[in-house]
């Protein structure tokens, strides 16, 4: 391993830590409205259920946002891409539920505010100052990668395994299943992962579209849950 790929690593596993202090813990992604109402009661149905978000619900729309945002960062918004800001507004515009929306922003806020102190780039500079605090997640992941000159594949892949390592964890607490299930569901996961990243790589802003419709409304239901331990 070369240094330049050492360093690489130490900062995608820093950023993508779960102790990294941006709170993505307290967001289900409206997994808990589904336990809450049956639809995921073990392993193999939230192996399914974050899969398809995998495929085709939040978790893949936000990899083509961090695809298309790193292509950005890296070309300097060259005149045939999209630029930050225009990224921005369309995955803001992308987002099916209030909370949903909220979540990125408040992700997206506190990754730029924690990486610019700790790791500072003239990238992370450029977000701060076009968007303040309305960039939401993915993007300012793929910024600050693109800014500290990680390459776009293995960014991308790790983003990804941190949103669903995330959702296991959620789904640990709530179905509730064993830490050894969650491990097998991760390591189960990782060619999903693998297409994912290698699709979203491939694809345009104006060809995203997503076909995950009841984790959507599960999303939207969520804030009038009754008992709620997760913030979306």
């Amino acid at each position: 391993m070369t240094s330049e790929s050492s360093s690489a690593l130490y900062r995608l596993l820093t950023w993508l830590s779960p102790a990294y202090p941006v709170g993505a813990f307290a967001y289900s992604q409206g997994l808990e409205t589904a336990i809450a109402r049956g639809l995921v009661t073990d392993r193999a149905g939230t192996q399914d259920w974050i899969g398809d978000s995998l495929t085709g619900g939040s978790l893949w729309s936000d990899a083509v946002i961090f695809a298309r945002a790193h292509e950005a960062a890296r070309e300097r918004d060259g005149p045939d891409n999209p630029t930050l800001a225009e990224i921005n507004a369309f995955a803001l515009a992308f987002q099916p539920a209030r909370e949903l929306r909220e979540e990125t922003l408040a992700l997206g806020s506190a990754f730029l505010r924690t990486t610019q102190q700790a790791w500072p780039c003239e990238t992370l500079t450029l977000l701060e100052e076009v968007l303040g605090s309305e960039a939401v997640y993915p993007l300012a992941v793929a910024g600050a990668a693109a800014g500290h000159g990680i390459a776009a594949a293995p960014a991308l892949e790790a983003w990804l395994h941190a949103g669903v390592s995330n959702l296991i964890s959620a789904a640990i607490r709530l179905v509730p299943l064993g830490q050894s299930e969650g491990q097998s569901l991760l390591a189960g996961l990782e060619p999903v992962i693998a297409e994912t990243a290698a699709r979203a790589a491939a694809t345009r802003l104006e060809d995203l579209t997503t076909n995950n419709i009841m984790a959507e409304i599960c999303a939207m239901a969520h804030e009038t849950q009754h008992t709620r331990l997760f913030r979306s």
